[in-house]
């Protein structure tokens, strides 16, 4: 929604409602210990499992990727996003610099978001005493997180690169970004060569979702619901797939016959509650989210006219420009003030 929405929307409801209606109620469902799809419940699981979503790959991704699709969709693209022939033209980014310091900046908060998620870390496992407990989890969590984000970094660069014929920083960022959000669920309850297939996926995932959102004329800036969306359901699925016997039982109550990952020998009742929180996240953000940024639109507080969308808001709503572009197809401006060359003059000297 980036480029083209008002601000207006943004303090009269759009966070509101997602902060008070969508994030607190899929939250409860799903991470409280008497909430009807968690997996911490006491009795009565979801398919004598529940849904494990350990640091939010649906709980916090994807429900902000769904309501991110809802309001660029009834937004509209920018203006130029696609030609006349309904071809993408890609609108040239601001500062590639600024996005990779905010990457890296994301890449060192995601290990307050994965490993952070235990509430406790001295806590032992088993018979393993004072060597092996719940900080060996924690490590453990830091070690997929890594692999899968940097995975998925690598996969993307070089399938762009495959498939466009040219390298970009900005691709590799969001690459990474879709690794984290997808192992965001599974983190805790998989093993590290398991993450190494979680960032490949979501790479390609978020390839396909990028490619699929140019067919269907969807724009979005920041990729947000293609990223945290589509990465974010498929961390799900894979935590369905690849959670393990023994770090699901360490790391959530339960004793053995829990249900675990289908390629696992766990059988098909954790994917089946991982399928249930993807239907449940996006019906319930479709039905809180859409219905807020239709009225927006409707009563013309969601976007720019655009004449403002088209001088550019930072000059219609900051008062500025932001950046100055030297476009090569526009005639070039001659500078005010130019440097010269300092050399040697027939005027005489006015020192002795």
């Amino acid at each position: 929604m980036i480029g083209r929405v008002q601000h207006v929307a943004v303090p009269r409801g759009v966070p509101g409602t997602e902060n008070n209606y969508s994030y607190p109620l899929v939250s409860h469902w799903f991470w409280s210990a008497d909430g009807w799809a968690s997996p911490t419940r006491s009795d009565n699981l979801l398919f004598g499992s529940g849904a494990i979503d350990f640091a939010g790959s649906g709980v916090v991704h994807m429900v902000g990727g769904i309501a991110g699709l809802w309001g660029a969709l009834i937004e509209g693209p920018r203006i130029g996003r696609f030609d006349r022939a309904g071809r993408s033209v890609a609108l040239r980014g601001h500062n590639a610099s600024l996005v990779v310091l905010g990457t890296f900046l994301l890449w060192f908060g995601w290990y307050g978001f994965n490993p952070g998620s235990f509430l406790t870390i001295v806590k032992a496992y088993g018979d393993g005493g004072s060597y092996y407990g719940q900080w060996s989890a924690i490590g453990r969590t830091a070690v997929t997180t890594t692999l899968a984000g940097c995975t998925a970094a690598l996969t993307t660069l070089f399938g762009k690169r495959l498939l466009v014929g040219h390298w970009n920083v900005i691709d590799v960022c969001n690459g990474l970004l879709g690794g984290f959000a997808a192992i965001t669920s599974g983190c805790s309850v998989v093993e590290p060569w398991a993450a190494i297939v979680c960032g490949f996926v979501a790479a390609w995932v978020l390839i396909g979702c990028n490619k699929l959102a140019e067919k269907v004329k969807y724009d979005d800036p920041l990729e947000a619901a293609q990223l945290h969306g589509g990465c974010g359901a498929w961390g799900l699925l894979f935590t369905g797939l690849f959670a393990t016997e023994r770090y699901v039982t360490e790391v959530y109550s339960g004793g053995p016959g829990r249900p675990y990952g289908l390629f696992m020998g766990g059988g098909g009742k954790l994917l089946a509650a991982q399928v249930v929180q993807i239907l449940v996240v996006m019906g319930w953000v479709t039905v809180t989210m859409g219905p807020l940024f239709y009225g927006l639109h409707k009563l013309k507080l969601l976007r720019v006219s655009d004449t403002d969308e088209t001088a550019g808001m930072d000059l219609t709503r900051h008062g500025g420009f932001a950046y100055v572009y030297n476009d090569e197809d526009e005639a070039s401006v001659e500078p005010e003030f130019m440097m010269r060359r300092v050399g040697p003059t027939d005027d005489a000297s006015p020192f002795p």
